[in-house]
């Protein structure tokens, strides 16, 4: 029995003694493992999420996954870390295979999930990764994230810029670029969104957008001619990277491409693309990059990623010629990039307190214990230049719900050269955007790039501006020696300052361009240019404010305003008697009746007033009779003397013929006062031009018709004027009949100067001008109605127009603009024929000739002549009075007194009162103080 009990002792003693055995074992090798794990390099799993090699459109996305690569191979040159990958291959549009995928890997005890490449099968990773706390780096654009819940614990980062911002940075280049009307392109609603920035920082003013979305399948080429129609010349083009090629190229065959477009690509991906079907188009096509080549960890990171490209597939060569700095997909640095951030954010949470990964399941509530501690810690981590590995996209920060908020773009451009960088937008500025290519050094640059071009210049026919060229006798004319002109002598001094070469060609229409609302098109010059037949408009064409949407303009080479220009008074012959013309008839035939009337009231009185009964021998005091002078004939003579300002000898003595003769002389005082002012009222008058000075004279009255040329500025002008005497003057020439429209200005001038003054035409002064030098009949009426400028048309977005411009400007300082007007307005083809008038047409003298005052001398003759006659008269009468007091026959009466008449030296008659025998009744006389015989 004791024996029994001593052997079970002994058995409870070696079971003891080999269970603390056991026990010390296992102690002993749970403290090997630990310092062994101490001492050994740390396994951080990490799982990825590529596309389905069937889904890749060659080898463009297999960079992608070289960067992944090349990014793990850094961590094996760390001592203590080490990262292996879970790499899985997935369709995109397979998200039930995905959801599966991720499960699997969770098994694995992976610390973080990147990828997928898209959002369409993003939705379950990102559910199941925010479920189980595990940190998902993504590195597309996902708008999303923008009205995500800001109160959620999220574990999600997106690498991509942030939406808002990345829209911000498109509506600021938008606005730098000073885009008021333009055309949007979209391929998805994505794309939509990443524009709705740009659509709400226009101004309510602005022109309204075209916003068009891309059709499925490949031809977009009726999309695209719905915007060449519309004239839009400025696109944002929002596709894929793979399909911007594609669209540009239809855009180009439909005349879309060209130097006056202008190309927004919203693919951050757009610079690695092969441009050079475009380069020589000199579309202006901008661009964003995130990825600066020349960084110089940019440069060490493509090293990085040939060599790893290389020890995987040495023989593939074609992905190795395709990495390069310039061709870095904005994926694979996105990618690169979230890998080195990661691994650097677990290496500093690591050495804090040791990061624990366990195996996890989709179908347990268990969560990542440290994922939250790795995305908080992320959140406030900055991962810039500074850190090695540096970022290739620049400084890397999250906001609390894991977007990138922290970027900054560069703007690029295409050139003949290639990608060229013009400007930086940092998401801390962003309203700004700092342009590293200035204003002037791209001026400078199209000024070099002018000579290498050749100009196509249209005109319109229209003197002195463009004029076909008279050729010398068996001279043939071809090309721009055709013509000559004003136009032509501008754009030939243009040329010569710029060194550019130019192609004359005519409108078909001869139109200047006007703008027809019903059809909603315009024609002539302005239709050439929308079309793109033509790179310059150059003629007499104004600047107007309708033009200015379709087309740009230079500034301007000619000033100058609305005149109104009529022809001259065309005088008729003067009448002989036109001295009568400022009294009527009425007044004349009242006048000589009063003059007869008042010469017999005076005759009348006269012999009853005593005072005129006077002594006939005034040493006589005694007379035996007194003596009345005041016959009809002194009458007369008296009431003419005063008529003719010119008085008597004889004047009346009477108190009543006095107060008569003082009302005759008052009467003809008023009237010869009023006839002198209005002969010369009326001589003034005569010689007084059109009977309209101003547009209120057109205005207010209806007998002068006038009118301009349809469809032109100055139909424009009146047609949209607020003023009321230009609204007035607008509407009747809407309701004239017949039309007081013309088609040119040639044709209104010809219609004013056979109009015989009841037609008026309202042009340019210059114009005007041009016409008053060579038609002396024509006048320029009152001033300027307004205030505008010639200028050199050109398609919208030109990039020509500031060099252009400066060349006017320096032709107008040097004075060649005021030169080529003189040489075409008053040198060449007849001008200067009337440079002796003035401005208006006006005389500068105002002479009376022959033709005025004939009519008083014809008076003066024709008196003279009634005086001779009278005299004659008077003569024959004393004659035959002579022959019966001397009873002597009439011919030897008439012989004695005309022998007497003609004795120029006698002075006095003898009155004999005897007959002498030879029946004479007069003899000379001596004069007592004179020896002569008189």
């Amino acid at each position: 029995m004791s024996k029994i009990l001593i052997s079970a002792h002994l058995i409870s003693i070696v079971i003891v003694g080999v269970f603390f055995a056991l026990l010390l074992q296992s102690c002993a090798a749970q403290t090997y493992q630990d310092l062994f794990d101490d001492n050994a390099r740390r396994v951080i799993k990490v799982g990825v999420i590529f596309r389905d090699k069937g889904d890749t459109l060659g080898d463009d996305y297999l960079d992608t996954e070289i960067a992944f690569l090349a990014a793990l191979e850094r961590f094996k040159f760390e001592p203590e870390y080490e990262m292996q990958a879970i790499v899985k291959h997935v369709a995109e549009i397979d998200s039930f295979k995905t959801g599966q995928i991720v499960c699997e890997m969770l098994s694995e005890g992976i610390s973080a999930i990147f990828g997928p490449q898209s959002s369409a099968s993003n939705d379950i990773v990102q559910s199941i990764a925010e479920t189980l706390e595990i940190p998902q780096f993504q590195t597309f654009w996902n708008p999303k994230l923008a009205h995500a819940d800001a109160f959620l614990d999220r574990t999600v980062f997106n690498l991509y810029p942030e939406p808002k911002l990345f829209a911000k940075a498109l509506s600021t280049l938008v606005r730098e670029m000073r885009w008021k009307s333009y055309a949007i392109i979209y391929e998805n609603d994505d794309g939509l969104a990443r524009l709705q920035e740009v659509l709400k920082s226009r101004k309510a003013d602005d022109p309204p957008v075209i916003v068009k979305k891309l059709t499925p399948g490949g031809d977009h080429r009726p999309l695209l001619k719905e915007i060449k129609d519309s004239s839009e010349l400025q696109i944002i083009l929002d596709c894929e990277t793979d399909h911007i090629l594609d669209i540009l190229q239809q855009a180009q065959e439909v005349n879309l491409v060209d130097e006056y477009h202008s190309y927004i690509l919203t693919s951050l991906d757009a610079h690695i693309l092969n441009f050079d079907a475009f380069r020589h188009s000199r579309a202006n096509i901008t661009m964003f990059r995130l990825v600066d080549p020349n960084r110089k960890g940019v440069r060490t990171a493509v090293q990085d990623w040939l060599h790893t490209a290389a020890r995987s597939e040495p023989h593939h060569t074609t992905r190795l010629a395709k990495i390069a700095t310039e061709n870095i997909r904005i994926e694979a640095a996105l990618l690169y990039d979230a890998v080195n951030f990661f691994g650097t954010v677990y290496k500093g949470l690591d050495q804090t307190q040791r990061i624990k990964t366990t195996e996890l399941s989709c179908d347990d509530d268990e969560k990542f214990k440290d994922g939250m501690r790795l995305t908080e810690f992320s959140k406030v981590f900055d991962f810039n230049n500074g850190t090695l590995p540096g970022p290739l996209t620049g400084q890397i920060r999250f906001d609390r719900l894991g977007r990138r908020t922290d970027f900054e773009l560069q703007i690029v451009e295409l050139t003949i050269e290639g990608i060229r960088k013009t400007g930086a937008w940092n998401s801390k500025q962003p309203n700004i955007i700092a342009f590293t290519f200035s204003q002037q050094e791209r001026q400078l640059e199209i000024v070099q790039q002018l000579s290498q071009k050749v100009f196509r210049v249209t005109s319109r026919l229209g003197a002195p501006y463009l004029m076909y060229k008279v050729p010398k006798p068996g001279e043939r004319l071809k090309g721009n020696d055709r013509f000559e002109g004003y136009s032509m002598d501008l754009i030939v001094g243009i040329g010569e300052i710029l060194n550019f070469t130019f192609k004359f060609e005519l409108v078909p229409d001869n139109n200047y361009g006007s703008y027809d609302p019903k059809t909603k098109e315009w024609n002539g010059l302005i239709r050439a240019l929308l079309d793109r037949k033509a790179d310059l408009a150059v003629c007499d064409l104004t600047i107007t404010y309708e033009r200015r949407t379709a087309v740009d303009f230079t500034m301007p080479f000619m000033t100058l305003g609305i005149s109104i220009l009529f022809s001259k008074q065309v005088k008729a012959p003067p009448d002989l008697f036109s001295f009568m013309h400022p009294l009527s008839l009425d007044i004349w035939l009242y006048m000589a009746t009063a003059y007869l009337l008042i010469s017999l009231i005076i005759y009348l009185v006269a012999r009853c007033a005593p005072g005129d009964w006077e002594n006939p021998h005034p040493c006589n005091e005694q007379p035996e009779e007194l003596e009345n002078i005041w016959n009809m004939k002194n009458c007369l003579w008296l009431t003419l003397g005063s008529l003719m300002a010119q008085g008597c000898d004889i004047l009346p003595k009477g108190i009543s013929t006095r107060m008569i003769a003082g009302m005759w002389w008052f009467f003809s005082l008023i009237m010869c006062a009023s006839y002198t002012a209005n002969l010369a009222a009326f001589l003034t008058m005569e010689r007084m031009g059109p009977t309209i000075e101003s547009a209120e004279d057109l205005a207010k009255q209806t007998t002068i018709k006038y009118g301009c040329v349809s469809g032109g500025a100055t139909c424009s002008f009146f047609r949209d004027s607020n003023f009321s005497t230009y609204h007035r003057m607008w509407t009747q020439m809407q309701a004239a009949e017949p039309s007081v429209y013309e088609n040119s200005n040639k044709e209104g001038v010809k219609r004013v100067k056979t109009s015989k003054r009841l037609y008026a035409f309202l042009m340019e002064n210059t114009g005007i001008e041009y016409e008053m030098e060579r038609d002396c009949d024509l006048r320029q009426v009152g001033g300027w109605l307004d205030s505008k400028g010639y200028g050199i048309a050109m398609p919208v977005n030109s990039p020509y127009r500031t060099a252009i411009s400066g060349a006017v400007l320096k032709m107008q300082e040097d004075g060649k603009l005021h030169k080529l007007k003189e040489k075409w307005w008053k040198k060449m083809h007849g001008g200067g024929k009337c440079s002796a008038l003035k401005q208006s047409g006006e005389e500068t003298a105002a002479e009376l000739g022959i033709d005025n005052v004939g009519g008083i001398f014809v008076v003066l003759v024709g008196g003279i002549a009634l005086a001779f006659i009278i005299a004659i008269a008077e003569f024959l009468w004393n004659v035959r009075k002579v022959a019966v007091t001397q009873h002597i026959g009439v011919r030897e009466a008439l012989d004695k007194e005309l022998r007497f008449a003609m004795h120029f030296s006698v002075s006095k008659k003898r009155v004999k009162t005897t007959t002498s025998s030879s029946g004479s009744s007069l003899e000379p006389v001596t004069d007592a103080g004179d020896n002569k015989t008189q």
